[in-house]
């Protein structure tokens, strides 16, 4: 109960389990069994968390160490860092930028540290301001509206959603969001949309001027190593088109297919464009390495003989272009206007470290969503519902200062956004907020409070209201 999980049935199958929820039964049972000299590693366990269970979570921790443990979390959540002994910061940067030690020590020395890049949040001094608008205002370009019947531990609900604005949807773990959001409103307006009939626990949405739903989860972007941050991101293409028009590739009619790490004449003969290879070892799973031959690069030694020159005299081959992370790439493609405006848009949303060639299904959940995210910007979003879950999961404070700067973009554009979050800065950033709860479970599934951040914090009944 103390790590939020008191909504939790005891015959409720364990694969059944979020990835932050299994975490957290590890640890109650790892404190339940009152053990000694152990060291315990957790990462990232503030996953999820509402930010009243974040108390309960530093209390399991506190007690972990007063048993005679040794605990190192890995996280980014202030609060939880707030409560550490020693820290370690790493960076600057991210990718090729970090991998450095910036700052160590006491929580005293890090807040004091003209290094660190923690230390504005850790200190209360980093907050972005937020416009706000009048309720009035907030439903000016239209509502979305959305009634649905008892479902899980949700009761009837009536929803009101302001068009062309930012709303949060916040409350515990367990207290009914994913169930409003993705359960009832996504495929709601996607079956009203293609005329099918909408599930049957609900009985109305009106989304007028809404003409496309576009889900930004966290799931793995692609199944195999073929797909690409390049690929993905829709550069590949024009990249490989590039390269055919240089002269020595006219010369000897090398077209934009043979650069095909898939299919082109110019790929790996050895690993087949995959850049890697699998080893049977006998008794023992198979273990991929890379490939001897294109060293993970995925090209064969003659895509090297086709460089590149931009219009300072730089040179580069597509297989070395590849192989750079994305702020190195920039430069090198400024001339080139359809990959330099796709670039830096990966730049802006903090990807620059990603290597173009870097394979998609390996990327984090939060860098798959801001990859996803990428593609919708630049457009005019008047007629989209973006859903986001939980952008902010495993983002250090600088990057949600980046993704509700991709927000404010978005709205300009005219898109609408719902967002389900914890994240005390995306809550005092949104437009609206609709507090489900007051608790977990069968003490959840109504709707505690609804509207700007200022009247959702005087709600007595509400617990995010404690923390706003």
């Amino acid at each position: 109960m103390q790590l939020g999980l008191g909504y939790l049935t005891l015959d409720r199958s364990s694969a059944t389990l979020s990835t932050g929820e299994r975490q957290r039964m590890q640890l109650a049972r790892a404190v339940r069994n009152r053990t000694s000299g152990v060291l315990y590693v957790l990462d990232e366990p503030s996953i999820g968390l509402h930010p009243s269970n974040i108390i309960g979570l530093k209390q399991v921790m506190r007690d972990l160490v007063d048993d005679g443990n040794t605990v190192v979390l890995v996280d980014h959540d202030t609060e939880v860092l707030k409560e550490a002994d020693w820290m370690i910061e790493m960076g600057p940067g991210a990718g090729a930028q970090g991998g450095t030690v910036i700052a160590e020590g006491t929580l005293e020395k890090i807040r004091t540290s003209p290094r660190s890049l923690i230390a504005p949040y850790l200190n209360g001094d980093a907050h972005i301001p937020a416009e706000k608008e009048s309720r009035a205002e907030l439903f000016r370009q239209g509502t979305l509206r959305l009634g649905i019947d008892a479902i899980h531990t949700v009761r009837p609900l009536d929803v009101e959603i302001p068009k062309g604005k930012l709303t949060v949807v916040s409350g515990v773990s367990g207290s009914g969001k994913t169930t409003l959001v993705l359960e009832s409103l996504v495929p709601a307006l996607q079956a009203s949309l293609e005329g099918r009939e909408l599930p049957s626990h609900v009985r109305f949405v009106e989304a007028e001027g809404i003409a496309r739903v576009r889900l930004i989860d966290a799931a793995p972007i692609g199944i195999n190593v073929r797909s690409t941050v390049a690929t993905y991101a829709n550069v590949h293409d024009e990249l490989r088109r590039l390269f055919a028009r240089t002269s020595k590739a006219k010369r000897q009619g090398i077209k934009a297919g043979d650069f095909s790490y898939n299919t082109g004449a110019l790929r790996c003969p050895i690993c087949d464009g995959v850049g890697e290879i699998s080893l049977d070892v006998q008794f023992l799973p198979d273990v991929n390495v890379p490939c001897p031959s294109c060293r993970g690069s995925r090209y064969d030694r003659r895509a090297m003989e086709f460089p590149y020159i931009n219009k300072d005299g730089i040179s580069c081959t597509l297989p070395q272009l590849m192989a750079m992370d994305i702020n190195r790439a920039l430069p090198l493609c400024k001339d080139i206007k359809g990959v330099s405006h796709r670039l830096q848009v990966l730049q802006e949303l903090g990807l620059g470290y990603l290597t173009l060639g870097e394979e998609t299904p390996h990327l984090s959940g939060g860098e798959a969503q801001r990859l996803k995210l990428a593609l919708e910007m630049g457009k005019t979003q008047s007629d989209t519902l973006f859903v986001f879950d939980e952008p902010t999961i495993g983002l250090h404070p600088q990057d949600v200062s980046v993704l509700l700067s991709v927000f404010r973009r978005l709205i300009e554009q005219g898109a609408t956004i719902v967002v389900i979050e914890h994240d005390l800065d995306v809550l005092r950033h949104a437009d609206y907020i609709i507090d489900m709860g007051p608790g977990g479970g069968a003490d959840g599934g109504r709707i505690v409070a609804a509207g700007t951040v200022a009247e959702v914090a005087r709600c007595e009944a509400s617990v995010t209201a404690k923390f706003l």
